[in-house]
């Protein structure tokens, strides 16, 4: 599909400027808006070709202000909300801010592309959604259970999301993805924050025992994803979108403290107020359409590092 004008909510920060790097360059003729609060987790350094590209822009605004979402979504044939407070630990003790953003956030910039008639939408949300699961992987099927503020304020924002999709037939796909990596990630995320701390010869602290489970997703597999579900998902559908990689939290931390040859303590900590065991989604929906992870964390990791050791003063 030949997409004219393309919004993306939430591109100056990690995720989202995967997301820019691959539109960007694939909808080369497109015009393409970034809808961004820039926050701590957002930079423009992400976004460079913003500044170059005559066809680009950026608006800074909150997707709480209807105003700005109309401006942002008038005459726009996709747009992708990948806007989202997003550190769990942060929603512990802010989690308000987290309903405002996520929940509200998502349910003006809904209400504006209703108004507006945008042709397509991909809203970007979480497999923390589900809740934890230790056997069987959850299907897009499943209900959802979250445990904490951030994946609760997730999942009302999802079902705003159906609600417009059932009520007005907005076109609306959304997505539920495992924790993502890549460079640009703002280092309080497992890995830059164990990243920057080998490289700073501090301490990696471990939640609790470090068994909780999670699978690691590239940013780069994710853009691609959603490309195709962009061209190829079907209106009013769920993806699950998967990596085939698992791992614990002190594995993680293990694996990254290997790159370095010298001695960075662990130190295990109080765990969350809730900290889910596992993350478990069966995505076969998604690769039936064709799409499958090309890229591997362990093999990643050495230029992630390289990245951080340019680049971690940048975050402080």
């Amino acid at each position: 599909m030949k997409f004219k004008k393309i919004l993306l909510t939430g591109a100056a920060g990690f995720i989202g400027s995967h997301v820019y790097d691959l539109f960007s360059e694939k909808y080369c003729e497109a015009e393409i808006t970034i809808l961004d609060k820039m926050t701590y987790a957002a930079n423009i350094r992400n976004i460079p070709q913003i500044t170059t590209n005559k066809k680009h822009k950026l608006i800074v605004g909150d997707l709480t202000d209807m105003d700005i979402c109309l401006k942002a979504t008038k005459d726009i044939d996709l747009v992708i909300n990948l806007a989202a407070e997003s550190h769990v630990d942060n929603s512990f003790d802010n989690s308000i801010i987290f309903t405002k953003s996520n929940t509200l956030g998502t349910h003006t910039l809904m209400e504006a592309c209703k108004r507006n008639e945008v042709d397509k939408i991909i809203h970007v949300s979480t497999d923390e959604v589900y809740g934890e699961n230790i056997e069987e992987p959850f299907s897009e099927e499943d209900p959802l259970n979250p445990t904490n503020p951030y994946s609760a304020s997730k999942a009302a924002a999802e079902m705003i999301v159906r609600g417009y999709y059932k009520s007005f037939d907005l076109p609306v796909i959304v997505v539920r993805s495992n924790n993502i990596y890549g460079i640009r990630q703002y280092p309080e995320k497992i890995i830059p924050k164990f990243i920057v701390n080998c490289i700073k010869k501090e301490p990696i602290e471990i939640h609790g025992d470090g068994l909780n489970l999670r699978h690691y997703l590239s940013a780069i597999d994710f853009a691609n994803a959603l490309d195709l579900l962009s061209n190829n998902g079907k209106e009013g559908e769920i993806y699950n979108i998967a990596s085939d990689l698992e791992l614990t939290n002190i594995a993680v931390a293990k694996l990254i403290k290997s790159f370095f040859d010298y001695e960075i303590d662990l130190i295990h900590v109080d765990n969350r107020p809730f900290n889910d065991k596992r993350y478990y989604v069966n995505d076969k929906k998604l690769r039936d359409l064709g799409w499958a992870p090309k890229l591997n964390l362990r093999d990643d990791l050495p230029k992630i590092i390289n990245w951080y050791n340019l680049n971690h003063f940048l975050f402080y």
